[in-house]
């Protein structure tokens, strides 16, 4: 039989989102770098990671050390426990001297495999513009044939004023929600409390601030990245941050920044099994049927509920989720198609 992958059928206005792990985990200095990229080769499922690791120059440099810093990121995305090319890199923000040096050795050295580059503290969309301007001028120069992604922070006025503006940027990818950041710029209209559960989801400015960025986000097929929770050994306290996240605002996707983090945010961003195994069923049947629309169970089904279903299985995927049956032979597996 002749089939054809969904993603060559269920096209969406502004294309699929990225396919990127739910969680993205924060490390600073060497060792915990090491150590996290143990974890990811440790973590991994079915040959893939099951979160990022984002390699931090804004936060982990030492004032004075920062190129030293640049060349420590560089050595590790370019090193054997690189395992699957999803190691990104945090650079400084536009204002700080360092930036365009921190982007412009990382691109030099380990362009080559370097996932994405996260850009904190972008002021406003012009910000970003420059930015993707040097990446790409920094790509070109370097002799990459490929386009390096950019995650964005929004944790400014300016960005959240102008977030579906930078959603819609040619090499955005994510959408970084800075909870932090963005509450200590309110001169302490918002109170401390709300940098943390349950304030970070109940204030309302943080409620808006959350689901602008999630809708612009989306909009633009952009992965929306939820801030990091402050508890660090309750599971149960974490896992509730990050279902909150992503089942009352929409997010994808969610920072950690301690390994006790990266479990309970993974069980919490991944889907229900029993809907898995109804979308593997819908997805299956409707490919059989060369997606025309079909009946299953008295209810019927078309290109709008394969969509849903099929990036409810991409999301799965994504996330290092078991998945139901066939659905990792029939779906992720290309030489399935090779044999067809």
């Amino acid at each position: 039989m002749d089939r054809i992958h969904p993603d060559a059928v269920l096209v969406q206005d502004g294309g699929a989102l990225p396919s990127i792990p739910g969680v993205d985990h924060y490390a600073g200095s060497e060792k915990l770098m090491r150590k996290a990229l143990a974890l990811q080769i440790e973590q991994a499922r079915n040959g893939v990671a099951t979160f990022d690791v984002t390699l931090d120059c804004e936060d982990g440099a030492a004032v004075g050390e920062e190129v030293a810093h640049t060349e420590l990121v560089s050595s590790l995305i370019m090193s054997d426990d690189n395992r699957f090319d999803r190691i990104g890199a945090r650079i400084h923000d536009v204002t700080h001297a360092s930036w365009m040096t921190d982007l412009q050795n990382i691109v030099a050295a380990a362009g080559t495999r370097l996932a994405y580059l996260t850009l904190p503290k972008a002021r406003g969309v012009s910000d970003v513009r420059r930015v993707l301007h040097v990446l790409r001028d920094a790509e070109q120069r370097n002799g990459l044939h490929r386009r390096i992604a950019v995650h964005v922070l929004i944790e400014t006025h300016g960005a959240l004023h102008q977030v579906w503006d930078i959603a819609g940027l040619d090499g955005v990818s994510s959408l970084d929600f800075g909870l932090m950041d963005f509450v200590s710029t309110h001169h302490g209209a918002i109170p401390g409390s709300a940098m943390q559960s349950p304030g970070q989801f109940d204030h309302a400015i943080l409620r808006r601030a959350k689901t602008e960025i999630v809708a612009a986000a989306l909009a633009n097929s952009v992965v929306p990245t939820h801030n990091v929770t402050t508890e660090l050994n309750d599971a149960a306290k974490i896992r509730e941050d990050a279902r909150r996240a992503r089942e009352e605002f929409g997010f994808l996707r969610m920072w950690s920044i301690h390994p006790n983090q990266i479990g309970p945010i993974l069980t919490a961003m991944q889907p229900d099994y029993t809907e898995l195994v109804e979308a593997t069923e819908v997805i299956a049947a409707a490919q059989d049927a060369s997606w025309g629309p079909i009946q299953m169970q008295g209810r019927l089904h078309d290109r709008a509920s394969y969509r849903y279903y099929w990036n409810l299985l991409k999301r799965a995927h994504a996330t290092g989720c078991e998945l139901p049956g066939s659905a990792q032979e029939r779906f992720f597996d290309a030489s399935f198609y090779r044999n067809s």
